[in-house]
């Protein structure tokens, strides 16, 4: 501990931590210590916690130091000083000003200066926070950029010594309060400020400036005041002209003798006496606390007597009034009173009145009436109650507490806390006397991405709500860094919050992910409207802005992390010129994210002042490489994407030829769009024990984050190390089923462990993250739940490393890893692995087998194809489409239309009809088949599904009369039909229905809505012979079929048939896809539909903004449409109006298929109106889906 007078002592702190140093072992060695940072200190306190158990007790210390010079002026509180500067311009470029000051009040003015028209600059202590204020004033209106108020610092009014800087170069600014330093840019105040020549300090010497009246002047102590080097106190002792006094002031810091006393714990307690017999009790201190709750006063209970409890509840003062057994009343004053500044605390009680005052303010007082008399009893216990003795003498009902007293009075009598600490007075446990050792754990705020800090005693708390951060001080994204991580987590098309940086600065922001192939980040801006331009020109030229989404920063780092980038620029153009003549000035140009002009156009490339036609050779006029360069007098465009990285996003265009007769222009920018990630695959495989990568020293001081994916078969191995002295930070696989995270900052290791189920060495993806800051440290593997390990509330917190980061290894060149790593992130900084693999003996670039982990992302079918960076999933043999073949493929039908889907052409058969059949098909002869779809109809009878053979065998799904699925089989030709009835409700009640049908030999499996599962017995055969033809819809040819199909065949099928599978064969999708062509004949008219589905929703979403992607087109070179606009919200606002006018259709329907069931429950007469007004509506919302879509589609 240091001080400045031998009393009101201060703690050492280093790390924000109370300092503790090692003596020596032995009688003859010395141990050195230097000081992290310097004090100055006239008096210094060693308290020692420990004794060497082997040697004597003694203690020998030396302290080296150097000499300091001090100039010190104190002010009373009522007087100020001033400094007038020399009649001469003041300095452009820079500016000085430094000080320290020791401060006894917890308001006042430190510095103030201002001009003729209020312009003013003030230093402000306002409750213990230094405050920089720069105002234009009250006459000028400036914007609110020219108001500067900067609030540096805690605690200041502790009467210690505080130290400021302020420093100006230019217009650059530094605020330097103690250690803290706040930077900021100054460059628009300093051009308006007009300030006199004269500098005040302490206080206002104008009652009229500033508002004085509501500031109040400062009362503490300066020492070396200096002004662009100039002693301002030095010039103050010698009595030089340019310093006037107002008030009075001394050359000395004269302190009051206030002796303060610390709770440190919940244990600590101040027992003093009381005056006992006395009438009336009177009590008064000062107090100052972070928490919330906590003892304040306690009286001694007599058996007679009523006693009294004084006590913090959530931040007000309450007063318990009680006799032995019983309470009487309680009353409360104050609020907020845990905000660390100092409260004021005054009860009375006297014969049967009792009051409560809070800081001297009668509006924060309380008091009531008793039916009783209180005494102060033989003995007051402050802060918290002995742990030995008779309980019933002090009352603490809530945990002690823990903050600092000061100015005790008992009686109207002061306690004299020094005869406390000589055991003269009272007695005491767990406390330090003459010190207040609070400190703000909230400053510097460790809650990092804007989290709000709040604090008790011994720690501090982050509230991360809206901030898009987790963990206990904020640090770890809750979003994904790409659409494509959201992909590879089987998410579908939609808006996401991605955070490019992960951890770092820069915040998450909204765009949409278009989950095709391939993943496209889609980025829009303010202004998609197609912008037409006329009388532009070199003096007046037309420039339009763009805003994005997301900030310059938030879109560099996007575009720095992907693939590919680029953006759709079209200029439309009738007698308005690019470039002034080939190779000449610009007339229009765009401006990028690097703010330089780019000449180049859509299609072209960087430097080159060329558009798309002149790098392709296929411009109007071969004599220019743009097609607006012809300068023709009709409208023609030169249209492109702009896809150098660099120098996206597009910022500015300016169009300057629009001003000559029919002149005229007009140009659309479309969305940044960018795909893929390069660092979600990014990878190395570590091939022997022996090898690794390594990278320059990771510095995570304060907070430290670590994400990876790994997959390995050996049973142990390192991730990563990086040492320091000391310090350092390890991760690896100590187990097949454990991963430990252990660091070391100072205070010894420490170390977190994740244990899992299942073995971690199966050769799949897993996922790693590990955190430390300076409350705990966190790992998490795959799901399993995090694991954490809290840091201590002191001791050192700084994580200090100093040489290379090893992956995959360690220096020593031991427990290396074998297997693979992935996406190596630190603090939101990914490594490039493949890299620095590229050169690196043992290591290899990528990793192979992603398909282990992530096939189960392929649904319905679909197979996972390898890629070096990732995978794709393969949908040729589903059903289903999309990057996750999870897609509907669906189509209505009206009347007549059939889909045919040919397993043999015809003319092989009749080419080879001299063979045997059965010999000739024998691969198309089966003995089991599983067939899914859905459909919605209201139709009945009807035709779903048929499959035929060249042996008249056949397989029917056909919707009876009454509703009920039918599954018909006839195996044999001489034989009826077995037919399979599923019969427990209508199944053309307009809803979708799913269907499975699965077949092995004589035994058939239905399933409808994957909960209502029929078994049958086939006893027409086993085997489905020669098959020759799927037929969705209706049969156009004549077929030996029986009687039931026939009346469902008469009208087909009329409804919506979805996600069609015959074993590997999907002929629904190949009719949409590939139309009439090969295997696959389309008669009549089918349109492209959704059936109403959930997914399909997500489906028409998808669509919608698949052309933000879309490459293909081509260029309208007629005059552009003024009412084609494309703006971010038209869209947005399209697909969300697209989406609920669905839902609503889909409401509107259900309410009349809810209508007609009950009507069909009265009669079944009118069953067949019903059933043509449930169609009807059925049409109705199918087709108000398919007008939804973009891409409709029709087949013919």
């Amino acid at each position: 501990m240091f001080s400045d007078s031998g009393r009101n002592w201060k703690q050492y702190r280093q790390e924000e931590s109370i300092w503790a140093i090692s003596g020596n072992t032995n009688a003859d060695s010395v141990v050195y210590y230097k000081l992290q940072h310097s004090i100055k200190a006239r008096f210094l306190r060693f308290v020692p916690l420990d004794w060497n158990p082997n040697g004597r007790i003694g203690m020998r210390i030396e302290v080296y130091g150097c000499t300091y010079k001090s100039e010190v002026i104190g002010f009373d509180g009522k007087s100020c000083l001033i400094y007038t500067f020399k009649q001469e311009p003041m300095s452009a470029l820079k500016d000085v000003i430094s000080l320290k000051f020791k401060a006894i009040q917890s308001d006042g003015i430190l510095l103030h200066k201002e001009g003729k028209n209020r312009d003013r600059i003030i230093l402000e202590l306002v409750k213990g926070t230094l405050s920089l204020l720069i105002n234009l004033g009250d006459y000028k209106t400036h914007s609110s950029s020219t108001q500067i108020n900067i609030s540096l610092g805690s605690l200041l009014d502790d009467q210690h010594w505080h130290s400021v800087l302020i420093e100006r170069f230019n217009n650059q600014v530094n605020f330097t309060v103690d250690k803290h330093t706040h930077h900021f840019h100054a460059k628009e105040v300093f051009s308006y400020l007009d300030l006199d020549y004269e500098l005040s300090f302490g206080g206002i010497p104008v009652s009229e400036k500033s508002g004085s009246l509501s500031r109040r002047n400062f009362h503490g102590c300066f020492e070396n005041i200096y002004y662009n080097g100039v002693n301002v106190i030095d010039l103050a002792r010698r009595r030089k002209s340019q310093i006037s006094f107002v008030g009075n002031m001394s050359f000395l810091c004269l302190e009051p003798k206030v002796v303060p006393v610390t709770f440190l714990s919940s244990r600590s307690y101040l027992a003093l006496p009381g005056i006992s017999g006395q009438e009336e009790v009177a009590i008064s201190f000062q107090f100052r606390t972070w928490n919330s709750e906590g003892f304040l006063v306690s009286s001694k209970v007599k058996e007679a007597s009523g006693g009294f409890f004084i006590y913090l509840s959530d931040g007000k003062v309450k007063v318990s009034i009680h006799k032995p057994g019983k309470p009487l009343t309680d009353i409360t004053a104050g609020i907020g009173l845990n905000n660390g500044q100092w409260h004021s605390v005054s009860f009375s009680a006297r014969r049967n009145r009792i009051s409560l005052i809070v800081d001297n303010d009668m509006l924060s007082s309380a008091h009531a009436s008793i039916p009783l008399q209180i005494y102060s009893g033989d003995m007051l216990y402050f802060g918290g109650c002995p742990n030995h003795g008779n309980n019933f003498e002090c009352k603490n009902s809530f945990g002690g507490f823990q903050g600092c007293m000061q100015l005790i009075s008992i009686g109207n009598e002061a306690v004299d806390m020094i005869s406390v600490q000589q055991n003269i007075f009272g007695n005491f446990s767990d406390l330090q006397i003459d010190l207040c050792s609070i400190m703000d754990r909230c400053l510097p705020n460790y809650c990092e991405h804007g989290g709000e800090c709040s604090q008790s005693w011994n720690n501090f708390y982050c509230n991360c709500n809206n901030t898009g951060y987790e963990g206990a001080t904020c640090h770890y994204p809750i979003y994904e860094k790409s659409c494509e991580a959201y992909k590879h987590k089987g998410n579908n098309s939609g808006f996401y919050n991605i955070d490019s940086d992960g951890s770092g600065p820069l915040g998450p922001f909204l765009v949409y992910c278009n989950m095709t192939d391939t993943t496209w980040t889609i980025i829009q801006h303010n202004n998609t409207n197609l912008t037409r331009i006329k009388s532009a020109n070199r003096e007046n030229p037309h420039a339009a802005f763009f805003k994005y989404s997301a900030s310059l920063n938030q879109l560099q780092a996007t575009i720095n992390h992907a693939e590919h980038c680029e953006q759709e620029i079209s200029y439309h153009c009738k007698k308005s010129r690019l470039l002034d003549k080939p190779d000449g000035l610009p007339l229009s140009w765009w401006i990028g994210r690097t703010n330089e002009i780019q000449t180049y156009w859509g299609g072209s490339l960087p430097a080159v002042q060329k558009c798309a036609c002149g790098l392709e050779g296929r411009c109007i006029d071969s004599q220019h490489y743009c097609n607006c360069n012809a300068d023709r007098n009709e409208w023609t465009s030169d249209t492109g994407f702009l896809s150098y990285k660099e120098h996206l996003p597009v910022t500015e265009i300016v169009v300057t030829d629009t001003d000559r007769p029919n002149s005229e222009a007009a140009f659309r920018l479309g969305p940044l769009l960018c795909r893929g990630d390069r660092a979600f695959w990014n990878s190395a495989s570590f091939n022997t024990e022996m090898s690794y990568l390594h990278f320059p020293t990771f510095h995570g001081e304060f907070s430290a984050d670590v994400s990876f994916f790994f997959k390995t078969t050996a049973s142990s191995g390192m991730f990563l190390e990086n040492l320091g002295i000391q310090d350092f930070i390890r991760i690896e696989l100590y187990s097949p089923y454990e991963v430990i995270f252990s660091f070391d900052v100072g205070n010894g290791p420490n170390e977190v462990k994740v244990q899992s189920v299942t073995f971690l060495n199966d050769n799949q993806w897993h996922y790693v993250k590990a955190e430390r800051n300076i409350k705990e440290a966190s790992l998490q593997v795959d799901q399993i739940p995090q694991r954490s390990h809290a840091a201590p509330p002191d001791g050192h917190f700084r994580l200090q490393l100093n040489s290379q980061l090893f992956v995959g290894g360690t220096a020593s060149r031991q427990k290396g890893f074998l297997g693979c790593i992935r996406s190596l992130q630190l603090n939101g900084i990914a490594l490039d692995l493949e890299e620095r693999a590229k050169i690196t003996p043992g290591v290899e670039p990528g990793c192979p087998g992603h398909c282990s982990s992530y096939g189960n992302l392929c649904h319905n079918g679909g197979k996972c194809r390898e890629k070096y960076s990732g995978f794709t999933c393969d949908c040729t043999f589903s059903a289903y489409a999309g990057p996750f073949c999870k897609k509907e493929i669906s189509a209505y039908f009206r009347t007549g239309t059939s889909v045919i889907y040919s397993f043999q052409e015809h003319y092989t058969f009749a080419k080879n009809s001299s063979s045997h059949a059965s010999s000739f098909y024998a691969d198309m002869t089966l003995n089991r088949e599983t067939i899914t779809f859905a459909f919605r109809t209201t139709r009945t009878p009807s035709l779903l599904l048929f499959i035929n053979s060249f042996y008249k065998e056949y397989l029917s799904v056909i919707l009876s009369r009454n509703g009920s699925l039918q599954i018909r089989y006839k195996l044999d030709s001489h034989q009826d039909p077995d037919v399979c009835s599923i019969n427990f409700k209508s199944m053309a009640d307009g809803q979708l229905q799913h269907v499975k049908i699965d077949r092995e030999k004589e035994i058939l499996f239905v399933e409808v809505n994957q909960n209502q599962r029929m078994k049958c017995i086939l006893s027409s055969g086993t085997e489905f012979n020669a098959i020759r033809s799927l037929i969705l819809g209706k049969i156009l040819e004549n077929s030996d079929v029986d009687e039931d199909t026939m009346k469902a065949n008469s009208q087909g099928f009329i409804g919506c048939l979805s996600s069609v599978q015959f074993n590997h064969i999907s002929p629904l999708k190949a009719a949409l896809q590939h139309g009439s062509t090969g295997h696959i004949i389309v008669k009549g008219r089918i349109i492209e539909s959704n059936c109403g589905t959930l997914t399909g929703l997500d489906t028409i979403l998808s669509e919608t903004t698949r052309s933000f992607a879309d490459h293909s087109g081509s260029i309208n070179e007629r005059e552009p449409l003024p009412h084609a606009i494309r703006s971010d919200s038209a869209i947005v606002g399209g697909v969300i109006a697209a989406v609920i006018f669905i839902l609503l259709c889909i409401t509107a329907t259900a309410m009349c298929i809810y209508r007609k069931k009950s009507r069909y429950s009265k009669t079944e007469k009118r069953g067949s109106e019903n059933e043509e007004s449930a169609e009807s509506a059925l049409k109705s919302e199918l087709s108000i889906q398919n007008t939804a879509k973009e891409n409709q589609k029709e087949y013919f």
